[in-house]
């Protein structure tokens, strides 16, 4: 299923742009990506906080600032996750060993390149702790989908 020419290329494809996703929340100027984190803070204490809109507007911008920091590395894993998920998946369907490896491999390889981007773009910076937080968060992602293929692989000896 996963061997044929077409899949490939749609994973193939689908990696590509998901890694131009990454590219352009890290292309954000610091002001910009701040905003965003501020906006995501908001929805996150009107979902985790009960009152939090009932609380004052300092309240309320004390409340999104102190949880922006564990938003932002969240954020890192999390879209680091989706890209060792998608890159496993491509490298499985070109080799079924090793797949969770190499897609764990690109997924640090790509943070590094992403982190050293970030370095260009004004008001932010190059910082390591994010990439082990990235290659934490593809790895969570590449086991998730060994994990999913092992339970698969499973099921068709059952069959």
């Amino acid at each position: 299923m996963f061997t044929s020419r077409k899949v490939r290329y749609l994973l193939l494809i689908i990696n590509i742009i998901w890694m131009v996703v990454i590219f352009s929340f890290s292309a954000q100027p610091a002001s910009e990506s701040s905003e965003t984190s501020t906006k995501v803070g908001t929805i996150v204490g009107k979902v985790l906080k009960p009152g939090f809109s009932e609380l004052p507007k300092e309240e309320q911008i004390q409340y999104v600032r102190k949880i922006e920091f564990p938003i932002r590395k969240l954020a890192h894993a999390t879209e680091y996750a989706i890209l060792g998920a998608l890159m496993s998946l491509f490298f499985f369907s070109w080799n079924r060993k090793c797949y969770g490896l190499y897609g764990w491999l690109w997924g640090i390889l790509y943070a590094i390149t992403d982190e050293l981007h970030q370095s260009f773009v004004p008001g932010r910076s190059c910082q390591m702790t994010d990439v082990a937080i990235d290659s934490l968060g593809c790895m969570f992602g590449c086991t998730a989908i060994a994990l999913l293929m092992s339970i698969r692989r499973k099921r068709w000896k059952k069959d």
